[in-house]
């Protein structure tokens, strides 16, 4: 009786934080946004698995909403865009791995050690390799910067600690850290392998929680166009609990490496003394998902033309192992939240088109809810190689990924801040509104690129994501933390968390005001002179002027 009393004063309290959020001045209550979030987190979507039925389900809802908005299609097929791809799934009864130290053989414990890596092909066949610690294993041309010089990595495997060096601004060093990035250099070098060592600084999900789900499908796109790391033979994560195994002999300690590591100080770098024994045996499934993209039209005869995109992701990581006897990830705020904002802004917009004083865009909206984020922003690097638009009349991507309304909005953390004007024209609504806008406090956790804005970022586009977000060392910050432990990627990020309106109705206003003003401003944005993701805009474009 006691527990089911404890259990209806949270349910009840929940309600009450959630019907007494504090409305804002602008166009939205949260309360709207909260219904959307409530179908697409429900338990009957099973977690959006990227090709599942329960994603399937999310999307026809997400069509039916947009249809009855009056939204136009904007897909290959109608409002979607077919996506094929690879599913691989690792079996550990036919795997193993082990350490080789003068001729013996230490086995290692899958999940317990080690996890493979299944996104890469992966050689069929067994692989014997020597280990060099290759320190953050980065090339950073721009900053003069090269972990790999005077390495020996020819037919070996490169072990590294996650991260980047202090000299290196973040989203400059997020970009190098991608596994395509990364690899270029490393196989260049003649690396046949990877050992990546998360960084216990910066770990967002414990060890415990990644190593329950290691089993789990990882996917990458099926045309051949997208294979990024041709010869990786072997890829594994490495528990740093367990990393002084890789250093034992050495002359070095993993302990010593991951101190310099939080605090992003040059490491060292040198041969391990060991090798690494490993064979993947990797099951393979064709199947399909699909992206979903809608038009509101703009009201400009030319600049109709051209459009904003505002993104989000449908799907989440599905049925996973239990905790606390849930197995469904729900995925409420990752990213159920970013795809109600899109579904309820293009509600609001398509609504205020109508009525005595029409407020019509000049610019055309793209709606767009990409599939797949989970496995790799596959879903939105399939769009930005075959968009189903002209790609140069795109002239900015806004991205929703988990903005994380968990307390009230006054500090905005926006990623891409310095890097284009879109920054400057998100800053200056954010301040208009009394919140403060800040760049991305903690580059360790390599947000920039962890998202779809940055599939769009490599096709010259200007892009950014925002969130909920507070300064360093308060006690709002904790919150976030909390949250990212005990929730993260977790059965537990559903319906019952604590969720505050107001915050998610004052971020919905900051979108919806940014959007309008480069829908309606004639000056498309454009990169900073000195980003270095400008080079990635289209030679002669406008947004690399």
């Amino acid at each position: 009786m006691r527990s089911t009393l404890l259990l209806f004063a949270a349910t009840s309290a929940l309600a009450t934080s959630l019907l007494a959020a504090p409305s804002t001045s602008g166009h939205f209550d949260g309360k709207t946004w909260w219904k959307h979030v409530q179908v697409l987190a429900d338990d009957n979507m099973e977690g959006r698995e990227t090709g599942s039925p329960g994603l399937r389900k999310a999307e026809a809802y997400i069509v039916d909403q947009l249809t009855k908005d009056g939204l136009e299609p904007a897909g290959s097929n109608g409002f979607y865009q077919p996506v094929k791809f690879v599913q691989r799934q690792i079996d550990e009864s036919h795997s193993s791995v082990a350490l080789v130290r003068d001729g013996k053989a230490e086995p290692l414990t899958l999940g317990e050690d080690a996890i493979f890596g299944t996104r890469a092909n992966l050689a069929p066949e067994e692989i014997t390799a020597p280990l060099v610690f290759t320190g953050y294993g980065l090339q950073v041309p721009e900053k003069g910067f090269d972990d790999l010089a005077g390495l020996d990595l020819k037919g070996k495997i490169a072990v590294y600690l996650a991260g980047s060096p202090e000299t290196i601004p973040g989203p400059l060093a997020s970009h190098h850290q991608t596994l395509v990035e990364r690899w270029k250099a490393l196989h260049a070098a003649g690396a046949i392998g990877i050992i990546t060592i998360p960084n216990p600084a910066s770990m967002d999900i414990p060890w415990a929680r990644t190593s329950a789900n290691r089993t789990h499908p990882s996917m990458s796109l099926a045309d051949p166009e997208f294979n990024e790391t041709a010869g990786l033979e072997t890829f594994l994560t490495f528990n740093p609990a367990q990393a002084e195994k890789l250093f034992a002999g050495s002359g070095h300690t993993f302990a010593e490496i991951a101190a310099l590591g939080k605090d992003r100080k040059p490491l060292p770098r040198f041969p391990l003394p060991v090798s690494l024994r490993a064979h993947a045996t990797i099951k393979h499934v064709e199947l399909e998902s699909a992206n979903i993209a809608a038009r509101l039209p703009g009201s400009d005869p030319t600049l109709k033309k051209e459009m904003v995109v505002l993104s989000a992701h449908v799907d989440h990581i599905g049925i996973g192992a239990p905790i606390d006897g849930d197995r469904i990830y729900n995925g409420a705020m990752d990213d159920g939240s970013g795809s109600a904002l899109l579904l309820d802004i293009a509600a609001n917009l398509a609504a205020s088109r109508k009525g005595p004083h029409p407020e019509q865009p000049r610019r055309s909206i793209l709606f767009l809810f990409v599939t797949a984020e989970e496995k790799g922003l596959l879903g939105s690097k399939y769009f930005t190689a075959h968009p189903t638009v002209d790609l140069k009349s795109i002239v900015a991507d806004i991205n929703v990924d988990m903005f994380l309304p968990i307390v009230p909005l006054k500090v905005l953390q926006i990623e891409g801040l310095a890097e284009s004007d879109l920054g400057d024209r998100a800053s200056a609504i954010a301040r208009s509104v009394g919140v403060k806008p800040i760049p991305d406090p903690e580059p360790l956790r390599n947000i920039f690129i962890r998202s779809d804005q940055y599939n769009f970022i490599l096709h010259g586009v200007p892009s950014l994501i925002m969130s909920v977000s507070a300064e360093l060392d308060t006690p709002e910050r904790a919150i976030f933390k909390d949250w990212l432990t005990k929730h993260y990627h977790a059965p537990s990020d559903d319906l019952k968390q604590h969720v505050d309106l107001g915050a998610a109705a004052l971020y919905e206003e900051i979108t919806r005001r940014l959007l309008l003003e480069v829908a309606d401003n004639p000056k498309r944005p454009a990169w900073k002179p000195d980003s270095f993701f400008r080079r990635y805009a289209e030679a002669g474009s406008p947004a690399a002027r």
